[in-house]
């Protein structure tokens, strides 16, 4: 126990974020310490190390021999300790914290109902900030700490970034009955004869629809590019646009009674609708408690029962609730 002594076991905390990130101004925020406070932090960590710890290599930073050796004890020991002192129990009433979100108007219309309600019911004091941005964006955010949770589809994740599948989607299309055969489907060469839809944060973006038609050497004419689910669906009306969409994203058809859904005639597999998140979020009880309301609200049986129960508590406590 000598060792203990001699150093404060704060500086092990911060030498773990350091060695997790690999960045001082990142693990500054995991810590929600100042970055000069992280900084004299590592100058006395390579102090009492004798090493770098850090150096930096071709623009970026990167970890000693040294400290690559002592990532794996140092994570199993405060494994250790942080289960000999956490407490047994999270209750999420009694929470009090905001998270921030980031997903599309797609998930917002899905998704974000039913969480809301579970989340008002279960744990009031937990606040939600939702923001959009696109797929790259909302990586990035993650990594640097200014996104809790993001929503979407992500085929290519970094290593610090897990992921869940919260349900499997398939394509859509969608169009004006009228503009459509009294019997059948369109060929896929009528398809492509005709404008397109096409829902993305950037006009220039490429979704799974544009790489499938690339795989196969095919383009189709976009003539409306935006990134609003909830406004794309009300163009059709009226026009000759196509739409292909996910399935969910258009709810139940007599809400469009002027239009028709059919199965795309070009091979779109379904795809994992998922929530990220960074791993050094991955065994806060609050944050994982939010992913499992998540994955809940998510399920379509789940998020119609959801939408539609009352909170148990009066109106009188959850005004109470500071």
């Amino acid at each position: 126990m000598d060792e203990l002594r001699r150093i404060d076991l704060n500086l092990l905390l911060t030498l773990h974020a350091l060695l997790a990130e690999k960045h001082v101004t990142r693990a500054a925020l995991r810590l929600n310490k100042s970055q000069p406070a992280v900084s004299h932090a590592l100058a006395q960590l390579r102090t009492r190390f004798g090493d770098p710890l850090l150096v930096r290599h071709g623009g970026r930073m990167v970890l000693t021999a040294r400290a690559e050796a002592l990532t794996q004890p140092l994570e199993d020991a405060l494994t250790s300790l942080n289960g000999l002192l956490s407490a047994p129990d999270f209750d999420p009433s009694l929470t009090r914290r905001r998270f921030r979100l980031s997903l599309s108007d797609y998930a917002s219309r899905i998704v974000l109902p039913p969480l809301v309600r579970h989340v008002r019911h279960e744990a009031p004091g937990l606040d939600l900030a939702i923001s959009q941005a696109g797929r790259e964006a909302m990586l990035a955010q993650l990594t640097d700490g200014e996104l809790d949770i993001a929503l979407g589809v992500f085929p290519d994740v970094p290593e610090d970034i897990e992921v869940q599948t919260l349900f499997q989607e398939e394509f859509i299309s969608l169009a004006d009955k009228a503009v459509l055969p009294a019997q059948g489907e369109l060929s896929l060469e009528e398809w492509l004869e005709r404008p397109h839809i096409m829902l993305a944060m950037r006009p220039d973006a490429n979704d799974e629809i544009e790489t499938a038609l690339a795989a196969r050497g095919l383009r189709r004419h976009l003539a409306v590019t935006l990134p609003h689910w909830s406004a794309a669906v009300d163009l059709l009306a009226g026009t000759d646009l196509i739409l292909t969409v996910a399935g969910r994203a258009v709810g139940p058809m007599q809400r469009h009674r002027a239009l028709r859904k059919f199965t795309p005639p070009l091979d779109l597999p379904r795809f994992a609708y998922q929530q990220a998140w960074h791993i050094r979020r991955a065994n806060d009880p609050a944050h994982r408690w939010l992913r499992e309301a998540v994955l809940t609200c998510s399920q379509p049986a789940n998020s119609q029962n959801l939408s539609t129960r009352r909170p148990e508590r009066p109106a009188e406590a959850l005004a109470a609730q500071p």
